[in-house]
């Protein structure tokens, strides 16, 4: 079995798709694709989908879905592996577990690439960590489950997963600029700000890699636009370390450099305290 949850969400077996067309039970797949060999007890399912306001049928109808999802299971797995859905799809005490290997989710590999990368960045192997991030980001295919009308517990996992996915690309952006390749990183981090306008290290990398790229001006323009912003819509300053990195900029501090600066640190922390 292959699960997809990092855009629309797709499982197949032997091919061919398993995914229903209803919403609640789609939603209960997913649930399960995010922990496999988990038992998941079926008082969170039932919060799933149906939150605080559960019908007098919720356990029937519960298990009303996990026999359709063993239907498809089923007529997936073909006629030559009988009652192997309910292996698949397994019922335990309180609830409910998809035993697959947890390679077969690409959430899981992602997040495998993801830990890989941290680990060779803290170790300064950068054009491995660039290229562990860039496989872990490229397992995405959309917003994690867009066509999944999700509850308040695939909410929490979908608001982890993209704040994990915006994390990964900062880290993949500081280890490409400890590589110098500042100047190829211009036009993806003015679209990156241009979608966070608030996010100071997506700020801190532009400017970095615009002054590296000898546009001092531009960099500074990027705190000036920054920090009226912020001043304006929360009622604060940037950052100490930003406020430090515009000072660097303005006196041209040679550890802004891309051969001096710290090895073992993100770009927005060059001038932690």
């Amino acid at each position: 079995m292959e699960i997809q949850v990092l855009g629309p969400l797709s499982a197949d077996v032997n091919g061919v798709s398993i995914v229903p067309t209803a919403g609640k039970p789609r939603q209960i797949l997913a649930l399960l694709a995010f922990y496999p060999g988990r038992v998941m007890p079926v008082p969170t399912l039932m919060e799933e989908i149906w939150g605080t306001e559960m019908p007098q049928s919720a356990m029937t109808t519960m298990q009303t879905y996990i026999l359709q999802l063993r239907r498809r299971l089923g007529t997936a797995m073909g006629p030559d592996a009988p009652g192997k859905a309910k292996e698949v799809l397994a019922t335990r005490h309180g609830g409910y577990l998809l035993q697959v290997p947890p390679e077969s989710v690409d959430v899981h590999r992602y997040e495998q690439l993801v830990t890989a990368g941290q680990a060779a960045f803290e170790e300064a192997r950068d054009d491995r960590a660039a290229d562990l991030f860039r496989d872990a980001l490229a397992l995405w295919q959309g917003p994690a489950l867009v066509d999944v009308r999700v509850g308040p517990v695939l909410e929490i996992e979908v608001m982890r997963l993209e704040e994990s996915r915006l994390g990964t690309v900062e880290r993949r952006i500081d280890a490409d600029l400890r590589l110098g390749r500042h100047a190829e990183l211009i036009a993806e981090l003015t679209d990156l700000i241009a979608r966070h306008p608030q996010h100071e290290g997506l700020h801190s990398q532009a400017m970095v890699a615009l002054y590296r790229s000898g546009r001092q001006a531009t960099a500074l323009d990027v705190y000036r636009r920054l920090r009226g912003r912020l001043i304006e819509e929360l009622g604060v300053e940037p950052s100490p370390q930003l406020q430090r990195l515009h000072q660097a900029m303005l006196t041209v501090d040679p550890a802004l450099d891309v051969i001096c600066g710290p090895r073992r640190t993100s770009t927005f922390n060059l001038y932690a305290a």
